[in-house]
């Protein structure tokens, strides 16, 4: 593992090499806020350029760089970037968590979740997105079965394919929970909303609810469509058994300030921490799955979800999606059944089995881990709305929310006895 100094000056670097984009983004006052630019996210924005260059160099062009040039994200930052906000009530276990809980069953209103930073944040939108999308082009690259269902599913349904949520994994320890990614969220005009317990497998979850007045681009799909809610789960570190904390302490506390550079880190498919050992890798993976996957993967895309209900071809009910790409080759998640079902019967899940990564572990050893899946949902409309024109139906009039149930058996999409089913 790097040393602090080490992971330091690594971080220094890296930034350095972004500064080469030379864009003039300069501390200049934002004359709506009064504050300067968050240099942090000027450090995102010249990365993003500098691949979108070398991409247009090499001939080649990403789902999202291509849609936005390098002097509308410069505009976007030189006058438009919202402030930070303070920073969220520690999410650590054991806080008070202060959000209402929604019932799922009803609708206040239909419109989505106000924008917290009312019109300043679309602006400072086409930033966003760049950022999902090479999050979401690092998952893609690294994981060949979410790339072919997706090109599978646009080759039937030529239409607009939309992104129910994406999910990622964290430690509860050290700030490098859930808070440590939500930051990058909130400031964009996500709202937390519920939490999730899952205690045999010691885990914990929020989701984020994307704000509604953001503005989809005009045919686009995927994190180019209407934004995702985000599920965002953490292991609880504390719970589990002393040698396991020991390890995942080594990695956290040799790199402090990783957490600070979540998003980034997700974005460049890069962990905040050294490579693992290969014997720390498979110690905590025989008491805790999710914690060795965390350990080699930190915080890459643990999966991105198809919006089934929305999909204009037959394959927009689950039960037929799924059919289809059984018959297609692609096994799903088995655990509990293929189809998952929430109690009220409003939310239907379901996923293929996660990918397989080559790895190369920090003392040499070289082997294949478990990487990321693509998860399936389909929201029913809500007994209130049946009457509701099927024209006139909006993504509001459904089931919203996630299901502790369901959720539990999605995360063992990674587990080795549902990646066994693959060479089976």
């Amino acid at each position: 593992m790097m040393s602090t100094h080490r992971c330091d000056t690594y971080y220094t670097q890296l930034y350095n090499t972004f500064d080469t984009t030379r864009l003039s983004l300069k501390e200049e006052e934002d004359e709506s806020h009064g504050t300067s630019v968050c240099p942090i996210h000027k450090k995102m924005a010249s990365f993003i350029v500098l691949n979108a260059f070398r991409r247009k160099k090499q001939g080649t062009s990403s789902t999202m760089l291509s849609l936005y040039s390098s002097s509308t994200i410069k505009a976007s930052f030189r006058s438009s970037i919202p402030p930070l906000r303070s920073p969220p009530p520690s999410l650590s276990v054991g806080s008070l968590i202060r959000f209402e809980k929604r019932d799922h069953s009803t609708v206040a209103a239909c419109g989505g979740v106000s924008m917290n930073h009312g019109s300043s944040s679309q602006v400072a939108e086409p930033f966003f997105r760049s950022v999902l999308g090479q999050m979401e082009t690092v998952y893609l690259n690294r994981n060949p079965t979410p790339r072919s269902v997706l090109e599978l599913v646009r080759s039937v349904d030529d239409d607009q394919l939309c992104y129910d949520h994406l999910a990622f994994r964290t430690f509860g320890i050290g700030g490098y929970g859930i808070d440590s990614l939500a930051s990058f969220f909130l400031d964009y005009g996500y709202t937390q909303m519920d939490e999730l317990r899952f205690p045999a497998k010691k885990l914990r979850a929020l989701w984020f609810a994307p704000p509604h007045a953001s503005a989809a681009v005009p045919g686009g799909s995927g994190v180019d469509g209407p934004l995702p809610r985000v599920f965002i789960s953490e292991l609880l570190v504390d719970q589990m058994s002393t040698q396991t904390q020991d390890v995942i302490r080594r990695y956290t506390e040799t790199s402090p300030n990783g957490r600070k550079y979540a998003a980034l880190s997700s974005a460049l498919g890069s962990l905040p921490w050294g490579k693992p050992l290969s014997s720390e890798f498979e110690q905590l993976a025989r008491e805790s799955e999710y914690a060795a996957w965390t350990l080699a993967n930190g915080y890459a895309l643990n999966h991105v979800t198809i919006s089934v209900h929305r999909l204009k071809s037959h394959l927009n009910k689950i039960k037929k999606l799924n059919q289809f790409l059984e018959e297609k080759g692609f096994k799903l998640n088995s655990e509990g059944g293929v189809l998952k079902v929430s109690p009220d019967g409003g939310l239907l899940q379901s996923s293929t089995v996660a990918d397989s990564l080559s790895f190369k572990f920090s003392d040499g050893v070289t082997k294949y881990i478990p990487c990321s899946y693509i998860e399936f949902a389909e929201r029913l409309v809500l007994p209130q709305f049946q009457n509701v024109p099927e024209s006139d139906i909006k993504e509001c009039h459904r089931r919203d929310g996630f299901e502790v149930g369901n959720a539990d058996k999605i995360f063992e999409s990674t587990n080795q006895e549902q990646l066994s089913r693959r060479t089976g």
